[in-house]
């Protein structure tokens, strides 16, 4: 049997840029909550093939699907689904508005294995009213709350024991200085579940807990489930290449969505975006750097 949904919602912004948006499939972890990463596996003018890992109902599963873009739509169909979708397909539908608004609508129809029928509409429901509240959001919202960096450094050492050192972040705690603790699941091979207390300056100690998608031996993406109180995002990931002269750079990078309403309360009351911005520039880039820093250390003495 066939079950059908429909979830719409009202947004703020030109029926093209919101269109826009959906396109860009992998920019889909920086603007939906359930969403972890995006990959491209084909793309012409007709349609685009792509892999999409995202959260439902609690489990991080992962599908491939194929999309056909038009004027203001966007059809979408799972060609490898996830038990226990059996099928899976849709459509965005982004409808004009009086004075430059949209009402977008997304569709879905799907079969499911016996019994868990209702499991899938929970999932459905959820990432569905989900990802249009985050579409909202990313169409609305000042630029001034959003930040981009990354990182890189040059290591005199092998693609696969800095890849390693990033990949074993179950041994981070005994490796890096603002590591406290940390703990790593890792049920299937290449999907990793990642709990850490970091340490900062003034010694408080601060959660988090990200979904990682290790693609050895060069890439590692990974998004915060638990944020600190600053954050209404974070996505970011690890990067392994050579330059021409077969030297390698390592980077790391980040992209983070601020909640307006921390600022002040974290930051002082004269505090606004600017300076959120380059707080979190210094506290995630220093982490970082300080990581790829023990990494480089790690690779020089496996060389030597």
């Amino acid at each position: 049997m066939t079950f059908t949904t429909q979830h719409t919602i009202e947004i703020q912004a030109p029926a093209a840029a919101v269109h826009r948006l959906l396109a860009g499939v992998t920019e889909w972890p920086r603007l939906f909550e359930p969403t972890i990463h995006v990959e491209y596996l084909e793309r012409n003018d007709a349609a685009e093939r792509i892999q999409i890992w995202a959260q439902a109902n609690g489990e991080t599963r992962t599908w491939v699907s194929r999309r056909v873009i038009g004027e203001l739509t966007i059809s979408f169909r799972q060609e490898v689904s996830s038990p226990p979708v059996l099928s899976m397909g849709g459509k965005w539908i982004v409808e004009p508005l009086g004075s430059g608004s949209c009402l977008v609508r997304l569709l879905h129809d799907f079969t499911a294995a016996g019994g868990q029928e209702d499991w899938v509409r929970r999932a459905v429901d959820r990432n569905s009213n989900s990802e249009l509240a985050g579409l909202r959001r990313a169409a609305e919202r000042s630029g001034d709350l959003l930040l981009t960096f990354a990182d890189t450094v040059d290591i005199d050492g092998s693609v696969q024991d800095v890849y390693d050192f990033l990949n074993e972040a179950d041994r981070w705690a005994d490796r890096l200085p603002h590591v406290a603790s940390v703990s790593l699941a890792e049920d299937t091979p290449g999907l990793q579940r990642l709990r850490m207390d970091t340490r900062a300056a003034d010694g408080s100690i601060h959660t988090t807990e990200s979904v990682r998608i290790c693609r050895p031996p060069r890439r590692i993406y990974y998004k915060q489930l638990e944020l600190p109180a600053l954050l209404a995002m974070h996505v970011g990931h690890w990067e392994l290449r050579e330059d021409g002269t077969g030297r390698l750079r390592a980077t790391a990078g980040h992209s983070v969505e601020i909640r307006p309403d921390a600022i002040q309360r974290l930051l002082g009351p004269d505090a606004g975006p600017a300076q959120a911005r380059g707080y979190l520039r210094k506290i995630l880039g220093g982490n970082s750097r300080t990581t790829l820093e023990h990494a480089r250390a790690y690779a020089g003495q496996r060389v030597t």
